[in-house]
């Protein structure tokens, strides 16, 4: 089956299947990322979203692979409703070990959620931060929550 038409079906079993090539190591990092594309891409039911958030998360904390944690960070972008997506960005953009971009990718993620109470407070945090501190501050004046 051609690689196009998987995303054409609507069957119930293909997110399940797309989230276990995601968390299994031993599959190669193209196909991984391959997995976080097509879930990203996919209009998930309100049931699968905290599945995926979960996944993505999960894959933010244990890959050591930069093109697979950028692609889950990407991913998570549109799933900022969810508390533990929040507290998943926000933990990365505040790490300091973290590579610039990671980080940046992370910020901008949060950025997409708007304010609400965590993002808010992450904002804050991030305000004192030497890199992202600048845009956070920003952020905070265009939130009107200074």
């Amino acid at each position: 089956m051609d690689n196009v038409e998987l995303d054409r079906y609507a069957d119930p079993r293909l997110v399940p299947f797309l989230i276990a090539v995601l968390g299994d190591p031993s599959e190669a990092v193209e196909v991984r990322v391959a997995s976080v594309r097509r879930l990203r891409n996919r209009q998930l039911s309100p049931a699968e979203r905290p599945l995926v958030a979960q996944a993505l998360v999960g894959t933010l904390a244990e890959a050591e692979q930069p093109d697979l944690r950028l692609e889950a960070l990407l991913a998570l972008g549109d799933l900022t409703d969810n508390l533990s997506v929040q507290t998943a960005l926000g933990s990365l953009a505040l790490r300091l070990s973290e590579p610039v971009d990671l980080r940046y990718t992370a910020f901008t993620s949060l950025e997409r959620a708007g304010p609400m109470p965590l993002t808010v407070q992450l904002f804050r945090q991030l305000a004192a931060d030497e890199t992202l501190g600048p845009s956070a501050r920003s952020v905070l004046r265009l939130w009107r929550v200074v």
